[in-house]
């Protein structure tokens, strides 16, 4: 079961330090995630494939209230520890990170909605009927 540990240590890794006053705030989105996912796939907690999915999916979310009620908070948050291209099959994704194509608000946007999103997919091998 993943942890607000997790999430924490994700968003350091996108150079996010979490403070104090932000551990209520993200640990809402944790639970958000859980029960949205639990919901979703039918089981009683998140199962152990769709971890890194869920720890993503929370960060997303994080970022997102953060951008929404707390813009100043993101002043310095660099989106070049992002990734800039990811394909899996036919899919691929590009953040115009670095190529002055998009403002950075523009690449913000596209990298929480690829948080939010990204692996949604994977649900389906986990989904269980409902009676």
């Amino acid at each position: 079961m993943y942890r607000v540990d997790e999430v924490k240590k994700r968003l350091q890794s996108f150079g996010y330090e979490v403070r104090e006053d932000d551990m209520f705030s993200l640990t809402f989105c944790v639970e958000k995630v859980r029960s949205s996912i639990k919901n979703d796939i039918n089981w009683q907690d998140v199962p152990e494939g769709l971890e890194h999915i869920a720890v993503d999916m929370a960060v997303g979310k994080f970022l997102n209230a953060k951008r929404t009620f707390a813009p100043d908070d993101l002043s310095n948050f660099d989106l070049d520890f992002a990734v800039k291209q990811i394909q899996t099959g036919d899919t691929n994704t590009v953040f115009a990170v670095g190529d002055g194509s998009s403002t950075p608000e523009q690449r913000l946007t596209a990298f929480i909605s690829y948080l939010l999103t990204y692996g949604k997919s994977e649900f389906n091998s986990f989904r269980r009927i409902r009676w």
